[in-house]
């Protein structure tokens, strides 16, 4: 027995046919859905499927939007948080992906300033702590950085205690220590401020900061420190780098502007209310520092010193002589006295005026000349003034107020507020001040709001509501709507199938013609509805003609399976 080999073939083998059921699915949807049962529950499902729909929009749309209210924080810092946003009812989520805390748009503000007045969040772990994470076996260039950012950190945390100051960030430029460098460069610092809305800082503040700096690392000079704010203005100003004449006049002026300013409203305020006067002051200053020295002399000198000698006769010598004993020893005879005359000048001839010159001796008859030296003090008398800058050369102020609702101010309430006004700057007629009051409407400008309609807050609100009134609609039309039609029809056509055969002709179950009300309509009869027939009533059925009426109920009743059974038989014809 020999089998005859035949050649491989490349072709593939054909696949087997595909199901009758399988070959077209969009046939067998329409088929499915043709279906009596299908077709009675499509508007509950529909109705189903529309309700949840318009839940998932709206729960979609009825969630306002979420802003991003913190982000990398630490988990006690989350907890912290979100308990003192539950405390203050304010709604907040955490995102499972970047772990940001999202809360309201409409909250975002509020919950802000709640945090800020709490102090959260807390403060990553930094300063000193940074070093009780350092691993062992790192190296010298690591552990010095990691040492100055701890430095750098507990630096920033100090400037922060300042009011007027929300953030703080410091930079150190340290050299490294080496015993081989001769010029070893001196560390410096940079600090950034980011001061409150509103805030500034005074000179002595930004002063007392760069002291703080440069206190806190060794050999740091205080003109090597830099302080910038949030806006890039540099605020320690050093050397020729400071302001300069014209910068201290203005900020000097500034300050006693302000400060009359703040006395007005002080005044003004309780007298005629918040908001109805408005106040301007211009001051003069003069900033011009003075210097005078001042020397005086008297005419009339002091004697301060005198030499000189004189030459003269003398009438009655009494030399001594005789023997040496008691009479020797007797006292000489009385002195007369002589009225003192001016001293003689300088070559012993007395004054051309004949005035004594003061200080010096009488006139004395017995002398032929005489020689003096003198020598006078003169009267002197220094003085030095030197005058501070800051003087006002002239004040002017105006203040405007708002007439009342009903009539005006009078003259006389004018005068009394100007002389109020005069007395609370110093009112000095001296120096040419002017004070001005004057009393007027206000004119009432509208604030255009400068932002677009859609960037408007009550616009959201307003779009998720009509949309949820959009889908309401959406449901009430397309759901309710035909499901309602659709039992009403089923009703009809029940009733339309309880009907005797010529009752759908118009006649009666009797046969007669049916009643009609005066508006032409039919009047409706009582109908008793017949029960639904199934295929075990037909197969029991023997009677021929009432198969027949059974077939055509159950066929009435189910109009699908009778198509389905039809078809059936015509194939089944068909393969005999």
């Amino acid at each position: 027995m020999s089998t005859a080999l035949t050649p491989a073939s490349n072709t593939p083998p054909a696949l087997p046919p595909l199901p009758e059921k399988f070959a077209n699915p969009l046939r067998q949807i329409k088929s499915v859905m043709a279906q009596p049962a299908v077709r009675r529950s499509a508007p509950m499902a529909m109705l189903i499927g529309l309700i949840a729909a318009a839940a998932l929009a709206w729960m979609a749309l009825s969630s306002p939007p979420q802003k991003t209210l913190f982000e990398n924080l630490s988990d006690a810092d989350k907890q912290a948080v979100t308990t003192a946003l539950s405390a203050a009812n304010i709604k907040s989520k955490i995102n499972d992906g970047t772990g940001a805390l999202t809360v309201n748009e409409e909250d975002y503000s509020k919950a802000r300033m709640l945090l800020a007045g709490q102090g959260l969040p807390k403060q990553a772990p930094g300063g000193y702590a940074i070093l009780d994470q350092l691993p062992m076996g790192v190296s010298r260039a690591v552990e010095g950085e990691r040492l100055r950012q701890a430095r750098e950190s507990e630096l920033a945390r100090s400037i922060e205690e300042i009011d007027a100051v929300a953030e703080a960030r410091v930079h150190l430029a340290t050299p490294e220590a080496s015993p081989f460098i001769r010029d070893k460069s001196s560390p410096s610092a940079s600090v950034v401020l980011k001061l409150n809305a509103g805030r500034s800082l005074s000179e002595s503040q930004v002063q007392s900061i760069i002291n703080l700096v440069a206190s806190s690392v060794p050999g740091m000079k205080p003109e090597d420190v830099t302080v910038v704010d949030q806006m890039g203005g540099l605020l320690s100003k050093k050397g020729a780098e400071g302001a300069s004449g014209d910068d201290r006049r203005i900020d000097f002026q500034r300050r006693l502007e302000e400060k009359y300013r703040t006395q007005l409203i002080q005044l003004l305020t309780p007298l005629v209310g918040a908001g109805n006067f408005t106040a301007e002051v211009q001051a003069d200053v003069n900033l011009d520092e003075t210097s005078a020295t001042s020397e005086r002399y008297d005419k009339d000198g002091a004697l301060r010193a005198e030499t000189g000698n004189w030459t003269g006769n003398q009438k009655d010598p009494t030399t001594p002589g005789g023997i040496p004993g008691a009479l020797s020893n007797t006292p000489p005879p009385a002195s007369t006295l002589q009225q003192p005359q001016a001293a003689n000048g300088a070559n012993g001839a007395p004054p051309a005026d004949g005035k004594p010159v003061a200080g010096g001796p009488g006139v004395n008859p017995e002398k032929q000349s005489d020689a003096f030296q003198r020598a006078y003090d003169l009267n002197k008398q220094i003085s030095v003034t030197r005058a501070a800058p800051g003087s006002i050369k002239r004040l002017t102020v105006a203040v405007l107020l708002r007439d009342p609702a009903t009539g005006k101010r009078s003259q006389m309430e004018i005068n009394q507020i100007s002389d109020l006004v005069k007395s609370a700057v110093g009112f000095d007629q001296q120096r040419n001040d002017n004070v001005t009051v004057i009393s007027r409407k206000f004119a009432d400008a509208g604030v255009e709001d400068s932002r677009a309609w859609y960037d408007n807050s009550w616009l959201p609100i307003v779009a998720r509501n009509a949309t949820a009134v959009l889908i309401a609609l959406l449901v009430l039309l397309l759901g309710v709507r035909p499901l309602v039609k659709a039992m009403t029809k089923k009703k009809d056509e029940a009733e339309t199938k309880a009907l005797p055969m010529g009752a759908a002709d118009g006649a009666g179950a009797d046969g007669a013609a049916p009643r009609v009300a005066a508006d032409g309509q039919p009047v409706p009869e009582q109908i008793a509805v017949q029960p639904a027939v199934t295929l075990d009533e037909i197969e029991e059925t023997n009677n021929f003609d009432d198969r027949i009426v059974k077939v055509r109920g159950f066929t009435r009743d189910n109009p699908a399976r009778a198509a389905l059974a039809i078809r059936d038989m015509i194939r089944s014809e068909a393969q005999s």
